[in-house]
């Protein structure tokens, strides 16, 4: 398994997610808000009907742990509490994403992604 790094990133994507939703769990927030949510962020991939360069910057600026990553240690840092159920709930769709196999979109069709050609 080790060797095969696609089984390693759907791995990695599981783990982000069991993660997010221990957070979320330990943090008692609504379940009913994680299920609401938790496809949101695929609604950026309306993108796309502009045309592929600008639906795969929409899609990957959403679709990236960089941002709602910082977003959290910033919301548990400056005391911003109820910015947290709708971090975890983006960190927890990237990973459900990543576990999934769907990753980050090249700018030439939305099939095109850097885990595999969906």
């Amino acid at each position: 398994m080790l060797t095969k790094p696609r089984y390693l990133l759907h791995f990695e994507g599981a783990s982000i997610l069991v993660l997010a939703i221990f957070l979320y769990r330990a943090g008692h927030f609504p379940w009913w808000m994680f299920a609401a949510l938790l496809l949101v962020p695929d609604l950026f991939m309306l993108g796309y009907l502009w045309n592929a360069r600008f639906g795969s910057t929409v899609y990957n600026s959403v679709h990236t742990l960089s941002v709602p990553v910082l977003l959290f240690v910033a919301s548990q840092l400056f005391h911003m509490d109820r910015l947290a159920p709708f971090i975890l709930i983006w960190i927890a769709h990237i990973g459900m994403d990543r576990m999934l196999g769907f990753g980050l979109k090249y700018p030439t069709q939305f099939k095109d992604t850097h885990l595999q050609h969906v």
